[in-house]
């Protein structure tokens, strides 16, 4: 299939309407967690654990998303599992302790799990290789457009309708979506030469963290988004206060600036990822020149140099979506029968890495003791930032120069 209008009609417009609903899901906590602290008296702690519970279910469920892509229906597995997000949201905007707001979140992550990697398997299955960094470009764009819309539109909204009539809101808008990819987006059966059991592509599915194609490129790629998003969804918000004396209104707007920034990324770089291979440049040396930027940009705003602050965010979102041709990059270098779980297992370790580096900062950060308005020094954050940008710098290393280099 080419990229007419057929193909955007009946296949990106679906899979695109579902990633956006993701990220908005993604990003919205950090607008409602104000709201909802104060009507169910939650404590920081809880706060916290309900947030990381969209990725700990997001995460979990890669390896059998991976294995039910490959060998189902991909229409079929992405429109069933929207169901359960549908079913979360429900549950998180009636819930009336913290553990039922974890619950319905944690089912929210389980449920647009497959928002993302079902499109890639379906753009797999329908479009040349060539094309591939283009369309997962608008993809993620898609998603960019979720994030930009859950900050300060969401906010805009939240007085009206408030949080849990926007989780019922959102609960029905998933429905329709979950209908739109079901009966919209035509069959898209795996082909197979005969049939494959189940545990023969589990199997596969674990034989790709171990693949040395992977190996090279994972650890740059993670790293790169999850950063990023680990600082994108919390403790960019916390530098802005404490480091740089913004107020929250101040902060929300650069965050904005942030996520415009990374949505322009998805929409440009996978479209010249497209025109540059033309020209003989790889996908993974134009992944890896973003990368390289994006950790200049970090080691420049821990260093706290006289820049725009809208500016230098702007284009750390920019940048820091470079990372994502890594699933284009990985997929071209796999059979097609095996892209469903390329993809899913590099994104199961890039959402156990933000759980993983969010939990981290805020640990490193807690080493230091807040002032009396709670408020933490410059150096516990440079330091937590400052780890995150020694490990990108040595995953960048480690695809340049490490063993796997060489093969």
């Amino acid at each position: 299939m080419s990229m007419n209008a057929r193909f955007f009609l009946t296949v990106f417009a679906p899979f695109a309407l579902g990633y956006l609903l993701s990220y908005f899901y993604r990003v919205v906590n950090g607008v409602i967690a104000g709201p909802m602290q104060v009507e169910l008296a939650l404590s920081p702690g809880s706060l916290g654990l309900i947030g990381s519970a969209y990725f700990l279910f997001f995460a979990a469920s890669q390896l059998p998303l991976g294995v039910a892509l490959d060998r189902y229906d991909t229409r079929k597995v992405a429109s069933a599992i929207l169901l359960i997000a549908a079913a979360g949201s429900v549950v998180f905007a009636t819930a009336q302790s913290a553990f039922m707001l974890w619950l319905g979140r944690g089912l929210i992550g389980l449920g647009v799990s497959a928002c993302l990697m079902a499109a890639f398997r379906a753009y797999v299955a329908t479009l040349p290789a060539d094309k591939l960094p283009m369309i997962n470009g608008l993809q993620l764009t898609a998603g960019g457009i979720g994030a930009i819309t859950a900050t300060a539109p969401a906010e805009w909204l939240l007085p009206y309708i408030g949080w849990r009539g926007m989780f019922l809101i959102l609960a029905g808008l998933t429905l329709l979506i979950a209908a739109f990819v079901r009966w919209r987006v035509p069959p898209l059966i795996p082909e197979q030469s005969g049939p494959v059991p189940l545990s023969t592509q589990v199997k596969t599915s674990l034989q790709v963290f171990a693949d040395k194609r992977f190996l090279r490129i994972a650890p740059t790629s993670v790293l790169s988004q999850a950063t990023y998003m680990a600082l994108f969804a919390l403790w960019a918000s916390l530098w802005f206060r404490d480091v740089a004396g913004y107020s929250s209104g101040e902060s929300a707007d650069i965050l904005l600036w942030s996520a415009i920034g990374m949505t322009l990324g998805y929409l440009t770089l996978g479209g010249a990822a497209s025109a540059l291979n033309a020209r003989g440049i790889s996908t993974p040396r134009i992944s890896v020149t973003g990368m390289v930027v994006f950790l200049i940009l970090l080691v420049l705003i821990i260093l706290q140099w006289s820049i725009s602050d809208s500016l230098i965010w702007f284009a750390l979102g920019y940048f820091g979506s470079s990372g994502t041709l890594m699933f284009a990059a990985l997929t071209q270098q796999f059979p097609r029968a095996l892209a469903g779980r390329v993809t899913t297992a590099l994104n199961l370790l890039t959402f156990a890495a933000i759980f993983l580096l969010q939990w981290l900062l805020g640990v490193l950060i807690g080493l230091w003791e807040p002032n009396s308005d709670g408020h933490y020094p410059a150096i516990a954050y440079q330091v937590s930032f400052g780890a995150c940008a020694l490990a990108q710098g040595l995953a960048l290393l480690w695809y340049w120069k490490g063993p796997m280099s060489r093969e």
